[in-house]
């Protein structure tokens, strides 16, 4: 069964960290373009991060940028969006989604991404 599972949020304070997981089964993330997204309520959909497949290259949105890092580890077929210094405006439902045709270059204005997550909350909050 093709599919990718996320994982790792929670809540947690302002200044906190999280690690969150896509995990992908059915197919080998290594050939994919993955790229993380959230929505908060009443909100647009926010394009978070993305890492491109075959080169790994790395595009943040300018929000998260110092902040969040994107990273594959491919012999668990999970790409990691670890997330620093998190902050109130963070907080949103995250997913992931992978493509093996699109590249970060047209991320985030492409987002018809072929494979989704069903997505995690993460709530930054005192």
């Amino acid at each position: 069964q093709v599919q990718l599972v996320e994982s790792g949020g929670g809540l947690v304070q302002p200044g906190g960290s999280l690690r969150l997981s896509c995990a992908a089964s059915g197919f080998t993330l290594d050939d994919y373009t993955i790229a993380w997204w959230r929505q908060a309520p009443g909100k647009e959909r926010e394009g978070v991060s993305c890492i491109s497949r075959s080169v790994d290259s790395t595009k943040y949105a300018d929000s998260v940028k110092g902040r969040f890092t994107i990273a594959r580890d491919n012999a668990k077929n999970t790409v990691y969006l670890q997330m620093n210094s998190l902050k109130p405006e963070d907080t949103a439902h995250y997913h992931c989604a992978a493509d093996p045709w699109a590249s970060c270059m047209g991320w985030p204005d492409y987002a018809d991404y072929f494979y989704w997550g069903q997505g995690v909350q993460v709530t930054v909050s005192s």
